[in-house]
């Protein structure tokens, strides 16, 4: 874990413990709202009818599930660093930095439902294109978690906030933009793999969660890396084989659900 400027691990776990659990609990709370309507809805090709306001306010929660419970570490360390942030009166502060973390996120879910909307038409043309399209995307996402590019982002996402990036709300917004633009270029690929696996679907968005909570908190990032690109690989050869497995490519017999 990264060095702190307080005592030692246990007293740094103990004063950022607060600002972790705030922003575990709001994940939490996302989980309820995108489990529900994942486990209602299924996992289909394209939108599955969702409009785009819907489909925006489903990824935000998503992200916000995925995400928040793992950033904590990193989130904490900048208020834990400033001593005049170590209070309850930091609160806003961490609800300023986790929705400036979602912003980037948001700007990526308008463009997932572009490619999506695509995604689903060619679904439909073309089975067998979708079905290889699918396929690359998941190959290419295991290929990106050797990169240079996915580590070097993988390091700045475990750097501890910079207490000078606190302090006042227009700060913790401004600190969370840029460290959530920072994810996506670690986990742009991870959250692709959703177009293939179907952008609502709950195992997926589980697995995916576990991945990027071991990158982000466990001592060995780049292991958890290295094996969730492995693994990747090997569902792409998997799917070549069997395309049921991808169910974000191939034609889905259930009605879609329109949401309003």
């Amino acid at each position: 874990m990264t060095e702190h400027t307080i005592g030692t691990q246990e007293e740094w776990l103990r004063v950022a413990a607060p600002f972790w659990l705030v922003l575990a609990l709001i994940g939490g709370l996302a989980w309820v709202v995108a489990a529900g309507e994942a486990w209602d809805m299924g996992a289909g090709p394209g939108t599955m009818g969702m409009t785009f306001p819907f489909f925006l306010g489903m990824w935000v929660a998503m992200m916000a599930a995925m995400m928040l419970p793992a950033i904590g570490p990193q989130a904490a360390g900048g208020w834990v660093a400033d001593t005049r942030t170590r209070s309850a009166g930091r609160l806003p502060g961490v609800l300023a930095f986790g929705a400036g973390f979602l912003v980037p996120w948001a700007a990526y879910g308008a463009v997932a439902f572009l490619v999506l909307s695509g995604v689903g038409s060619l679904v439909e043309s073309s089975p067998e294109a979708a079905r290889w399209l699918g396929v690359g995307i998941v190959a290419v996402a295991g290929l990106y978690q050797f990169t240079p590019m996915k580590r070097r982002a993988l390091d700045h996402c475990r750097m501890a906030l910079h207490a000078s990036g606190v302090g006042s709300l227009a700060g913790d917004l401004r600190a969370g933009v840029v460290d959530g633009a920072a994810c996506v270029g670690c986990c742009w690929a991870l959250m692709a793999t959703l177009i293939s696996a179907g952008v609502m679907n709950l195992t997926a968005m589980v697995g995916l969660a576990a991945v990027i909570f071991g990158e982000k908190v466990l001592p060995r990032p780049r292991l958890v890396a290295g094996i969730a690109g492995a693994a990747l690989l090997v569902l792409a050869l998997a799917a070549a084989i069997d395309p049921s497995l991808l169910s974000g490519v191939v034609p889905d017999e259930m009605p879609m659900r329109m949401s309003e």
